[in-house]
C-alpha cells in the first residue's frame, strides 16, 4: 500500500484524484494546514509521500522526523515554504504542479489589470450609491478612462503563466508588451507571444502596467521595493498575480500615496493567510486605490485536476524508480 500524508484541505485528494488509478492504491493520511508538526509526525510519519498545500510550511523537522519519505510535493506552483535544502541532503525530491494553473492565473491577472483600469469596485460603489451619472461625466470630462489596448505592459518573469498573459493581451490588441527573464528568448517566443526581451529597469520605465510572475527565491523576496517603484512611470498600475513576499507593502503604500501608482491589483499579499489586522488594510487612505482578490487566480476546479494528475504521475515515477519529471530541488 502507497502511504500518503496529505496537509491541506481534506477534501481536495479525493477529490481531484479521482480519475487517478494510482490513487485508489494508496492509504491517503489527513491533516489540516497550520497545525505543529508533532501532529504530524503522530499521523503520518511512516508515509512515503507528503502532499501539501502550496503555502504550507514544511520544515526540516517535518522532513527528518519522517524515515520512509521519498518525495514531497506542493499542490500548486509555489514551493517557497518547503525546506528543499533539508530535502536535497535526504535525497528526498521536492516536485511543484508547475503549469497546472498558467492559463487561470493569466485570465486573473487580466481581470486585475482591467478591473484596475476600470476602477471596478470604485465604481460598483458609485452606481450602488446613485452616483452614476456623476461619475460618468466625470469620466467623459476628464477624458481619462484607458484602454488595456492602447497601453505598454511589462512582465516581470516569462514562465508558463506570464506566457499565457501575453497570449491574452495579444487578443486584446495590446502591441507593446516587455518581459524580463535569465536566459534570452527564442525566435519562436518572441514571434508567438509578441514580446520584447528587456531589463528590469528599462521594463519598469516603458510599462504602464506592471506584472510580476516569478517565484519567491533569496533573490526575488521583497524585489518591488522603494527603487522598483521609483523606476516605473507616473501613473502606471502594478499587478501581482505571483506571491505577496515579492513586495514591500511599505513601498507600496508610499508609491501609491505618492501618485506614482494609480492603482494596485493584488491576488496575493505577503503573510497569509490574511487577516484584518494586515498592513495594507489598515492603511484606510489607500482602500480605493487597491483591488483584491483572495488568492484564487489558480484554484479552478480544472487546475487542481491538472495539479493532482501531475502528482500522481510524479509519485509513479518515484515508484518505478525514475526521477519524477517536476523536480525543483538540487537532486
Amino acid at each position: 500500500m502507497i502511504q500518503v500524508l496529505h496537509i491541506g484541505d481534506p477534501r481536495a485528494v479525493a477529490r481531484y484524484s479521482a480519475n487517478c488509478p494510482l490513487y485508489r492504491e494508496a492509504a491517503v493520511t489527513e491533516a489540516p494546514a497550520g497545525h505543529p508538526v508533532a501532529e504530524y509526525l503522530a499521523a503520518g510519519r511512516d508515509a512515503s509521500f507528503l502532499i501539501v498545500d502550496a503555502i504550507q510550511e514544511v520544515p526540516a523537522a517535518l522532513i527528518d522526523g519522517m524515515p520512509n519519505l521519498r518525495l514531497i510535493h506542493s499542490e500548486g506552483v509555489a514551493y517557497n515554504r518547503i525546506d528543499c535544502e533539508a530535502a536535497s541532503a535526504r535525497g528526498i525530491y521536492v516536485c511543484n504542479s508547475r503549469g497546472m494553473n498558467a492559463g487561470a492565473v493569466a485570465e486573473q491577472t487580466i481581470l486585475l489589470m482591467l478591473g484596475c483600469l476600470r476602477n471596478i469596485a470604485g465604481n460598483d460603489k458609485a452606481v450602488r450609491e446613485g452616483r452614476q451619472m456623476a461619475v460618468k461625466m466625470g469620466y467623459i470630462e476628464r477624458g481619462n478612462l484607458l484602454e488595456l489596448s492602447g497601453l505598454s505592459v511589462g512582465l516581470v518573469g516569462f514562465g508558463d503563466i506570464a506566457k499565457r498573459t501575453a497570449a491574452l493581451l495579444r487578443a486584446f490588441g495590446v502591441r507593446r508588451i516587455f518581459c524580463t527573464r535569465r536566459h534570452p528568448l527564442t525566435k519562436e517566443e518572441e514571434e508567438t507571444y509578441g514580446v520584447q526581451l528587456v531589463d528590469l529597469s528599462e521594463l519598469l520605465a516603458k510599462s504602464r502596467i506592471v506584472s510580476l510572475h516569478l517565484p519567491v527565491t533569496r533573490e526575488t523576496a521583497r524585489l518591488a521595493d522603494a527603487d522598483f517603484f521609483a523606476k516605473m512611470q507616473d501613473g502606471a498600475y502594478f499587478i501581482n498575480t505571483s506571491r505577496g513576499e515579492l513586495v514591500d507593502d511599505a513601498a507600496l503604500a508610499g508609491a501609491l500615496r505618492s501618485g506614482r501608482l494609480t492603482m494596485a491589483g493584488l491576488d496575493t499579499l505577503d503573510g497569509e493567510p490574511v487577516g484584518p489586522d494586515h498592513y495594507l488594510l489598515r492603511q484606510e487612505d489607500l482602500q480605493e486605490k487597491i483591488l483584491y482578490s483572495p488568492h484564487i487566480g489558480g484554484v479552478t476546479g480544472a487546475s487542481f485536476q491538472r495539479s493532482y494528475a501531475m502528482i500522481w504521475d510524479d509519485i509513479s515515477s518515484v515508484l518505478a524508480g525514475r526521477r519524477p519529471e517536476r523536480v525543483v530541488n538540487d537532486l
